[in-house]
């Protein structure tokens, strides 16, 4: 998670709570929560359209098989058993 281990946690929740008290940090973990989840929801939503955008254009299955294909090839050229 970022590279961030316990001690620094505990570090960043300590100065948190200095600076914005004990009464306030439920209401900004909270809005923090409904902010990341609306985030993902977006986020979600943005991979579907994009997923239903390519279902929609023509030939786009066979381009996918192609390159897939293409890209088999490359790697066993490549390959060091040649």
């Amino acid at each position: 998670m970022f590279g961030l281990g316990t001690p620094e946690l505990i570090i960043i929740l300590a100065i948190a709570f200095l600076v914005f008290g004990g009464k306030k940090l439920p209401e900004i973990g909270s809005g923090l929560g409904k902010a990341i989840g609306s985030f993902k929801k977006g986020l979600s939503d943005v991979e579907e359209a994009g997923s239903e955008l390519k279902k929609s254009i023509p030939l786009a299955k066979e381009v996918a098989e192609v390159k897939e294909t293409f890209d088999k090839a490359k790697d066993f050229s490549s390959s060091p058993g040649k």
